[in-house]
């Protein structure tokens, strides 16, 4: 079984280890190397005292005066063996200036290059020399003073080309116990780097011997506790995708809780989707149904109201035009116009107080009472009292509706009208411009029993416009939330005046439309436009 999480997983594994066995390498190279250091360092300094004892420190005077030479060149050849037997690059026995301890006299000097591959050149007695740097000095100043039985310099990056090395420091004595002299002993330090060698080899094997160990047995392990359950729980998860339909339990899939966990999440998942489509079916089911509902409704509420202009192609004496736009899939708002007779043309508006079906169920109601109880005679405020009666007498949702009800006299352009809580009309005279017509309105129709509804009456010439609205004109809002209102409903109006029904209501349509913009209608939007040509079409022969 091959996967990507067990390849992340060992590789994540084995970085570790690696990274272990770096650190591992690093602590134990650092300790390895200062044990090894203080060991060398220890076996030096006993070499050197030694050899420093064997050295008589009360004639270095005489030495670099050219006396005792007998004495001198024992020493010497002592110095010389001792260098060759014990494997050291150099011994050399100075007497440094103790003024500064900068400079120093070489008095016996021991070299054997052979042992690390060097090129010193041996010091002639009496060689002088500046110290090679403060370190030395201030070691040169501590042996001298007797601070430290001996001090040890390590080399390891050399600038003259030699080898790294070590030089340990001893003092060499006189009679009276005093420092007479420094013996520095020089040794190569590649035992060090040879001892190294190994450790390291030692901890690179152990290191991939150990990761190749860990790998196999982490792939073992992670194939069968955490791979194999996981790989069920994917299957299971792209099998339920693509079916969409209840797979076997996952319980007990896995001891570990976070695996257990998962599984339990995809058998609930399984099963809440499923509950969910049906549901969803049948949800979606029953939206199909109300959508279709709600398109027969609207198209039955369409049908309610003339919709088909020119409404009267054969009547010169009248033109109108009107027009409905629900905010929602049906609307409570609803226009109506229909000839009584030959000679009298009945005009309706009316906005009931809710949207959607309830409102759309009471405008109907509504619109067929005025209808009904209009073509049976009498003044609109009659004919208001009638409807508002009938409407209180079944009101159980307790709504109501603003209507605003006139029957124009074709033969005199007498319009007798009511008003029952709505807008104001608005009229544009001959040559002149549209302004409202501030009626006295009478009370709500479904508010309350008992009402009586006056009848006023407006004398229209050829020419002349009415125009009727509801509120929904006025109260559209831009994305702000601002209403278009009553003044540039006024102004749209008076864009051309003069214009046909139709065109008017398009210029206030345009206009509403071109301050709300993209903002939701919340509003039913519905208006009606009436224009009095006179008994014979005076306006139009005109």
């Amino acid at each position: 079984m091959r996967s990507n999480m067990a390849v992340g997983i060992i590789s994540a594994i084995v970085l570790l280890l690696v990274l272990f066995g770096l650190l591992s390498s690093i602590f134990g190279l650092e300790s390895f190397t200062k044990a090894f250091k203080k060991e060398y360092s220890t076996s030096t300094y006993h070499m050197a005292d030694t050899a420093a004892r064997q050295i008589i420190g009360d004639h270095f005077e005489e030495y670099l005066a050219g006396r005792e030479t007998e004495e001198y060149n024992s020493t010497k050849e002592y110095l010389d063996a001792y260098c060759r037997n014990m494997n050291v690059s150099m011994i050399y026995v100075i007497l440094v200036d103790q003024s500064d301890y900068g400079r120093f006299v070489s008095v016996f000097n021991a070299v054997e290059n052979g042992v690390d591959n060097t090129e010193y050149q041996v010091w002639e007695l009496g060689h002088k020399r500046d110290t090679t740097n403060l370190e030395y000095r201030l070691k040169y100043k501590s042996l001298y003073e007797q601070e430290v039985p001996y001090e040890t310099v390590y080399r390891h990056h050399t600038t003259d080309g030699q080898h790294p090395h070590i030089t340990t420091m001893v003092p060499v004595k006189n009679s009276e116990g005093e420092t007479a002299a420094i013996l520095c002993m020089q040794r190569p330090i590649r035992e060090l780097y040879d001892a190294r060698r190994p450790y390291l080899i030692n901890i690179a094997v152990s290191t991939v011997l150990l990761a190749v160990l860990a790998s196999l047995l982490a792939a073992a392990y992670i194939r069968k506790r955490l791979l194999a359950p996981i790989q069920s729980v994917s299957s299971e998860a792209t099998r339920f995708a693509r079916e969409n339909t209840l797979g076997e339990s996952l319980s007990g899939i896995s001891k570990y809780r976070e695996i257990a966990n998962l599984a339990g999440s995809i058998d609930t998942m399984e099963r809440d989707m499923v509950n969910y489509i049906e549901n969803l079916t049948a949800v979606t089911a029953e939206k199909e149904r109300i959508s279709a509902e709600l398109s027969l409704a609207k198209t039955i509420q369409e049908n309610s109201i003339p919709n088909s202009f020119p409404a009267f192609p054969e009547r010169v004496d009248f033109d109108i035009y009107a027009s409905m736009d629900p905010a929602k899939e049906v609307g409570g708002d609803f226009y109506n116009f229909f000839l009584i007779d030959d000679d009298h043309l009945a005009l309706a508006i009316g906005d009931v107080s809710d949207k959607g079906i309830p409102a759309a169920l009471f405008m109907m109601v509504t619109n067929i009472l005025i209808s009904d109880r209009t073509k049976m005679g009498g003044s609109p405020g009659e004919i208001l009292t009638f409807v508002n009666e009938n409407l209180c007498a079944h009101n159980k949702a307790d709504m109501f509706v603003t209507v605003w009800l006139g029957i124009l006299e074709l033969s005199t352009g007498t319009l007798f009208a009511s008003n029952a809580g709505h807008e104001y009309p608005a009229i544009c005279r001959t040559g002149g411009r549209f302004e409202f017509f501030k009626d006295k309105h009478g009370f709500i129709l479904g508010g309350m029993e008992g009402q009586k509804y006056n009848t006023y009456t407006i004398s229209l010439k050829p020419g002349d416009s009415l125009f009727v609205y509801t509120d929904g004109v006025p109260e559209a809002a831009d994305p702000k939330g601002t209403g278009f209102g009553m003044d540039r409903m006024l102004a749209a109006l008076n864009e051309a005046p003069a214009s046909s029904p139709e065109q008017i209501l398009n210029n206030v349509r345009r206009a509403v439309d071109g301050y709300v913009l993209d903002a939701e209608q919340f509003d039913d939007l519905t208006m009606l436009c009436v224009e009095y040509k006179g008994a014979k079409g005076e306006e139009n022969d005109d």
